[in-house]
């Protein structure tokens, strides 16, 4: 007989992010370092983050349907989200990332 499941807390998502950006210019060096200030208070297992430059791989950037940088993409969990510019609006940033918990809940 297996065991119930039911009562197992299920675990949540991990979060899975990918950032374009063009080289190190100032939007997109202000949107890496944004991004690292935000997801500083959570556990480093809990996310992962691809920077993508568009300068080193243009063809990716448009397959994915990027055409402005820097371009922050949420791939999981579904759905999909997109974030254009330098994130520097952390509120609304976490707030479309589903990251919205207090820090009570992070701990």
């Amino acid at each position: 007989m297996s065991p119930d499941r039911s009562s197992v807390p299920a675990e949540e998502p991990r979060l899975v992010l990918r950032l374009y950006v063009a080289g190190d210019g100032p939007n997109s060096t202000a949107a890496r370092a944004n991004l690292s200030r935000l997801l500083g208070t959570y556990p480093p297992g809990s996310y992962e983050v691809e920077v993508v430059d568009c300068l080193r791989e243009p063809m990716r950037a448009i397959e994915e349907g990027v055409f402005v940088t820097p371009t922050l993409l949420r791939v999981s969990p579904q759905p999909r989200r997109t974030i254009v510019g330098s994130l520097s609006e952390s509120m609304n940033v976490s707030a479309a990332l589903g990251l919205e918990r207090s820090s009570a809940d992070r701990a």
